[in-house]
């Protein structure tokens, strides 16, 4: 059998902090081979970015490794000097951060951030280094490298700065490549590229890979094997088919059970209560054990020991202890599965007059220039946009990253004055109403932010902030202690700052703050894209629960299609400012016309692999809204364009009663 390139035995590294010892990494075992890809999934604070730190050496200044081995390629690294280190990183091993706008240096260009690798580990320096950083940047994928050899990070966009890191990681040919949520920021689209690169560069250079994420699909189609964490501890590890066919840890079945799937619209999805424990505390018995739906007297009072429950399968749970003596008995019922909760279904019926029409909205940004600042061009943001949404009903908003739905979710509220176009709420005209006038529809329409902690003023407290929208509209009556119930927090907790909450805990927070003045609308801007998938779950669940209570209508913008597909009713699909096709959530995810729609749907990572779409790459990134292409905006990167799509832009074509496309195909 092939030896290991990297094994890790009983790793342990704890932080020194104020509030006491963090046991962030305690005692870790696993092992990854030449040519394969081991992925660590779990939660945000269960310790898998702090154990790839331990693995380069790169821990913070309270930091340190207090016990376990890490051999790379027989060498152990824990007894190198920092001298040696710095000849493993890089060079035999190298990293990709989660964040590349806040990993790579503003002040240097793309190409000396790269030449400095090569310098450093494979001697390159002027002519040599610039033709090695070319071709690396060939390598993956970024068009024009010559140009961008020259430019900074800020004239790259996300997918781009991403490429950037793989090309620096790559660039000292490292044997093993550690990617820390490489794809987290990243629309569907660039995900599937970036996955597409990892796969292909894999292969050529026989690389192995440990991969961190919290995305279960990404995980099915990308990983060899899979390693589980939780609260420090890796709980579950197994190959990937057999850990997809059959979870063994609680844990990791509330994972799957968290995840939205249309098959569950209709029903509450599961949630994990609670939360992961601070990582200062001495664990007596098992670290899941509040949270487990399975935990019996046992898991409260003996930490688990680690029991092999299948062919390279392994778990840390008593459940799977086949020992004998008082305690060593699941209970009853434990491992069945448990009774969904399930919400009552809505009226399909749609009422015949909308809540929410807009037609023909415009936004478009004047760029000036020159000593009198004239106006030389405009960014059309949002260039015609057409949708209407119904009392009690969903409209989700997709598209990438600066396909313009943040703008136009924001022009519809008016917080963005639109250039053209007509938006009309319950029969009214918003478009011509002065600030003054549009003041009394505040408190009608809301929206709920994607970073709840950048929203939330961290000098107020929660009750304070809840209550601040009420006091500004005169509604009378202060509730945020009957807000903060209704959004599932205690109600004490209204006297505290935003730091104190996790992420998920803050975009209820925001939530309540956005129904304090009883909205009919809400426009939802992304509000789950940065949680966990168990605090997703949660908002998901909050959100539909309130629709159905409260008749709340949703503008839900997003680019999570498998959220999109368990929310929403309809969908409208944006590219470079324009709807491009909208229907029904079946009409749209089930058989999808126009190419982008396609291309958007067949990059979901998905956790059942055998149904899933043959993956469409689409080539370069999105065009410039400042001089978008003639004809149809997409035809550059359509894999079916014509000679018309590069001439005419296409009209509307009618499919049915709710569905449309402007596609040539269909004209």
């Amino acid at each position: 059998m092939t030896a290991p390139l990297l094994e890790v035995q009983d790793l342990s590294t704890w932080l020194d902090t104020g509030s006491g010892t963090v046991r962030a990494v305690d005692h870790v075992s696993f092992a990854v081979y030449p040519g394969e890809t081991f992925a660590l999934l779990g939660e945000s604070g269960c310790g898998k970015s702090m154990t790839a730190l331990s693995l380069l050496r790169l821990l913070p200044d309270a930091g340190r490794i207090v016990g376990g081995a890490v051999r790379f390629g027989g060498t152990d690294l824990l007894a190198l000097t920092e001298a040696q280190m710095r000849q493993v990183r890089g060079r035999d091993m190298a990293i990709i951060f989660q964040e590349p706008a806040t990993s790579l240096n503003p002040v240097l260009t793309v190409g000396s951030q790269i030449g400095e690798v090569l310098a450093r580990h494979r001697g390159l320096a002027g002519g040599a280094a610039r033709e090695r950083t070319v071709q690396l940047l060939v390598q993956v994928g970024i068009p024009d490298p010559q140009r961008r050899l020259d430019e900074y990070p800020f004239q790259l966009s996300g997918g781009m700065k991403q490429r950037v890191m793989i090309a620096m990681a790559l660039a000292g040919e490292p044997r093993l490549l550690i990617a820390d949520e490489p794809t987290t920021a990243l629309d569907v689209t660039i995900q599937a590229q970036v996955l597409e690169l990892l796969a292909r560069l894999q292969a050529e250079r026989c690389m192995a890979m440990l991969l961190i994420t919290h995305d279960l699909g990404i995980v099915a189609q990308i990983a060899h094997r899979v390693g589980v964490m939780y609260a420090g501890e890796l709980v579950e590890s197994a190959p990937r088919q057999a850990f997809f066919a059959a979870p063994r840890h609680p844990y990791a079945r509330k994972l799957f059970a968290a995840l939205p799937r249309p098959e569950r619209r209709g029903a509450a999805l599961d949630t994990i209560p609670g939360g992961v424990p601070p990582l200062t505390k001495v664990f007596k018995g098992c670290r899941f054990a509040e949270r487990c739906p399975e935990a019996w007297e046992r898991c409260h009072a003996e930490v688990p020991a680690w029991h092999e429950a299948g062919e390279g399968h392994g778990v840390r749970c008593h459940l799977y202890d086949r020992g004998s003596g008082i305690g060593n008995q699941r209970p009853a019922g434990a491992g069945e599965r448990m009774v969904e909760q399930t919400m009552p279904a809505r009226d399909a019926d749609t009422p015949a007059k909308p809540l929410l029409e807009v037609r023909d909205l415009k936004v478009h940004f004047p760029i000036r220039k020159g000593v009198f600042k004239r106006t030389v061009d405009y960014v059309k943001a949002v260039d015609g946009v057409s949708l209407e949404l119904h009392a009690g009903r969903t409209l989700a908003l997709v598209g990438e990253s600066g396909s313009g739905k943040t703008t136009a979710g924001k022009a519809i509220l008016q917080l963005l004055r639109p250039t053209a176009g007509r938006v009309r709420f319950e029969g009214q005209e918003l478009t011509g109403l002065s600030s003054a006038q549009l003041r009394p529809l505040r408190s009608a329409m809301q929206i709920v932010f994607q970073d709840p902690y950048a929203s939330l003023d961290p000098r107020m407290r929660v009750g304070d902030t809840i209550e601040e929208g009420v006091a500004a509209l005169g509604l009378g009556r202060r509730r945020s202690a009957e807000l903060l119930d209704k959004v599932g927090l205690a109600a004490d907790m209204r006297g505290r700052y935003p730091h104190e909450f996790s992420g998920g805990q803050r975009q209820r927070i925001a939530i309540a703050r956005a129904l304090s003045v009883n909205p009919r609308l809400i426009v939802c801007d992304e509000p789950t894209s940065a949680l966990d998938v168990s605090v997703q779950a949660q908002i998901l669940n909050l959100l539909k629960e309130l629709q159905d209570s409260l008749g709340l209508s949703y503008l839900f913008i997003t680019h999570n299609i498998a959220v999109v597909d368990y929310l929403a009713h309809e969908v409208a699909v944006m590219y470079l400012g324009r709807i491009v096709e909208r229907g029904s959530v079946h009409e749209i995810l089930r058989a999808p016309k126009h190419p982008y729609t396609e291309a958007l749907l067949s990059a979901v990572p998905r956790i059942d692999g055998e149904s899933r779409r043959p993956v469409i790459i689409l080539k370069g990134d999105m065009p410039s809204p400042v001089n978008p292409p003639s004809g149809c905006h997409f035809h550059p990167r359509c894999p079916q364009a014509m000679d018309v799509c590069r001439k005419d832009y296409p009209g509307e074509t009618r499919l049915s009663d709710t569905r449309s496309v402007h596609c040539h195909l269909f004209r």
